[in-house]
Protein backbone atom coordinates (compact mmCIF):
# COMPACT_ATOMS: atom_id res chain seq x y z
CA UNK A 1 0.00 0.00 0.00
CA UNK A 2 1.36 3.06 -0.99
CA UNK A 3 2.16 5.73 1.91
CA UNK A 4 1.72 2.70 4.32
CA UNK A 5 4.04 0.71 5.83
CA UNK A 6 4.10 -2.24 8.54
CA UNK A 7 5.34 -2.09 12.10
CA UNK A 8 5.93 -4.33 14.86
CA UNK A 9 4.85 -4.95 18.24
CA UNK A 10 7.49 -6.04 21.08
CA UNK A 11 4.72 -7.06 23.59
CA UNK A 12 2.72 -9.08 20.85
CA UNK A 13 5.63 -10.11 18.69
CA UNK A 14 4.81 -11.97 15.30
CA UNK A 15 1.64 -9.77 14.80
CA UNK A 16 2.17 -6.50 12.41
CA UNK A 17 0.06 -3.62 11.81
CA UNK A 18 0.00 -0.79 8.97
CA UNK A 19 0.20 2.44 9.93
CA UNK A 20 0.75 5.81 8.16
CA UNK A 21 4.43 6.11 6.16
CA UNK A 22 5.03 9.65 6.83
CA UNK A 23 3.71 10.21 10.37
CA UNK A 24 6.18 7.10 11.46
CA UNK A 25 8.89 8.52 9.81
CA UNK A 26 8.77 11.98 11.12
CA UNK A 27 8.16 10.52 14.88
CA UNK A 28 11.30 7.88 14.32
CA UNK A 29 13.24 11.11 13.79
CA UNK A 30 12.45 12.68 16.59
CA UNK A 31 12.30 9.53 18.72
CA UNK A 32 15.80 8.67 17.52
CA UNK A 33 17.40 12.04 17.78
CA UNK A 34 15.76 12.47 21.32
CA UNK A 35 16.80 9.36 22.89
CA UNK A 36 20.24 9.40 24.74
CA UNK A 37 22.38 6.19 23.60
CA UNK A 38 22.96 4.92 27.56
CA UNK A 39 20.71 4.77 30.77
CA UNK A 40 18.82 6.13 32.53
CA UNK A 41 17.50 7.75 29.52
CA UNK A 42 13.89 9.19 28.74
CA UNK A 43 10.16 8.93 29.77
CA UNK A 44 7.75 8.56 27.17
CA UNK A 45 6.25 11.99 28.67
CA UNK A 46 9.62 13.50 28.22
CA UNK A 47 9.83 12.27 24.62
CA UNK A 48 6.70 13.96 23.45
CA UNK A 49 7.11 16.94 25.58
CA UNK A 50 10.30 17.28 23.66
CA UNK A 51 9.21 16.22 20.41
CA UNK A 52 5.75 17.92 19.70
CA UNK A 53 7.64 21.54 18.80
CA UNK A 54 9.93 19.86 15.96
CA UNK A 55 6.63 17.34 14.51
CA UNK A 56 5.55 18.85 10.86
CA UNK A 57 2.28 20.72 11.89
CA UNK A 58 0.62 19.35 8.72
CA UNK A 59 1.15 15.61 10.30
CA UNK A 60 0.52 16.25 13.99
CA UNK A 61 -1.63 19.67 14.32
CA UNK A 62 -1.10 21.10 18.01
CA UNK A 63 0.71 18.02 18.67
CA UNK A 64 -2.63 16.03 17.92
CA UNK A 65 -1.68 12.31 18.28
CA UNK A 66 1.83 12.43 19.03
CA UNK A 67 1.26 10.31 21.72
CA UNK A 68 -0.29 7.45 20.19
CA UNK A 69 2.36 7.45 17.59
CA UNK A 70 5.36 8.16 19.57
CA UNK A 71 3.85 4.66 21.72
CA UNK A 72 3.62 3.18 18.08
CA UNK A 73 7.27 4.11 17.13
CA UNK A 74 8.66 3.21 20.59
CA UNK A 75 7.18 -0.71 20.28
CA UNK A 76 8.22 -0.86 16.86
CA UNK A 77 11.78 0.33 17.71
CA UNK A 78 12.19 -1.89 21.07
CA UNK A 79 10.55 -4.83 18.57
CA UNK A 80 13.88 -3.93 16.14
CA UNK A 81 16.09 -3.67 18.95
CA UNK A 82 16.56 -0.13 18.13
CA UNK A 83 15.62 1.07 21.66
CA UNK A 84 15.67 -0.10 25.04
CA UNK A 85 13.61 0.42 28.12
CA UNK A 86 14.80 0.17 31.52
CA UNK A 87 13.69 -3.15 33.19
CA UNK A 88 11.71 -1.61 36.33
CA UNK A 89 9.19 1.70 36.37
CA UNK A 90 9.04 4.07 35.47
CA UNK A 91 9.51 3.65 31.91
CA UNK A 92 12.64 5.15 29.96
CA UNK A 93 14.03 5.01 27.06
CA UNK A 94 16.86 5.01 25.38
CA UNK A 95 18.83 3.51 22.41
CA UNK A 96 20.34 -0.13 22.24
Amino acid sequence: MPGKLQVENVGQPGKSYTVDADRYAAMRAALIGLCPASPPGLTPAEIIAAAVPHLPQDLFPGGDTAGWWMKCVQLDLEAKGILKRAPRPPVRLWKA
